[in-house]
């Protein structure tokens, strides 16, 4: 079986695509040697921030380091700009799709998706049935996943909706990088992702009816995969990280 690709660098006459010139022309001045001794400066760096995720059921250990490549994905902004407009408007159907659920349920009435698939999915919580949320938000934060296809289109292969996690890793390797490479930063115009915090506390805040409102990041605890995922997000929003038993309910209000 001929498996087909897309490579992101050269086109398939082996022609360096016109957004990695730049790329390209460092990495041909750099020498392997001194790209090996930064990667492992990274690793080290990673090892002593404590920038680790758990794997569970790892026979090797659980703790690793983050995933963390010196060779960047670069995307051009105009073909950026269709990723976030579809990642936008794929986001928009999910929630209008949860609201439908649960509430007049006119998809399954329509007979678009068997009544089964939806009512009697683990997922499905029976006590949302006719909850009405602020501006009709089921899904805050979503992890699309997208993948490439041998041609080049973009393709979605699954959504998480049930708080994704990852981001930080994404922000701390950005750092790396311009702590690594920062000439490559310098050459060209790369679009910043250090305000994700500043955006992520608006939502969160938006997400609810109330003015004076308190956020907190919920953790299970340190020993939790995602916990330094947590302590950073809680860290740059400027929060309180919080466990459950950390939580009270008097007269209806969490404390």
């Amino acid at each position: 079986m001929d498996r087909k690709y897309y490579d992101e660098m050269y086109d398939a006459q082996g022609k360096c695509r016109p957004h990695y010139l730049e790329f390209a022309r460092w990495l041909a001045a750099i020498p392997p040697e001194q790209l090996a001794q930064r990667r492992r400066e990274a690793d080290l760096l990673f090892h002593r921030a404590g920038i680790t995720f758990t794997l569970y059921g790892d026979e090797q250990g659980t703790e690793r380091l983050i995933p963390f490549d010196t060779i960047p994905r670069s995307i051009p902004a105009s073909e950026w700009r269709m990723v976030e407009r579809g990642c936008i408007q794929r986001v928009q159907a999910l929630n209008m799709f949860l609201a439908d659920i649960y509430h007049d349920q006119r998809i399954i009435k329509a007979g678009i998706i068997p009544a089964e698939q939806v009512l009697a999915n683990e997922g499905y919580q029976i006590a949302m049935q006719g909850l009405n949320l602020h501006r009709d938000l089921y899904a805050h934060i979503a992890g699309v996943d997208l993948v490439r296809d041998g041609d080049g289109s973009y393709y979605v292969l699954e959504d998480n909706l049930r708080t994704p996690s990852g981001v930080s890793y994404m922000l701390e390797d950005r750092k790396m990088m311009m702590r690594l490479f920062p000439e490559l930063f310098a050459a060209q115009r790369i679009a910043p992702i250090n305000h994700y915090p500043n955006l992520l506390l608006e939502t969160l805040k938006t997400s609810s009816p109330l003015d004076n409102l308190n956020v907190v990041v919920l953790t299970p605890g340190r020993f939790n995969s995602a916990y330094y995922e947590h302590a950073f997000l809680s860290r740059e929003m400027g929060v309180e990280l919080v466990e459950g038993a950390d939580l009270f309910v008097r007269d209806d209000k969490v404390y």
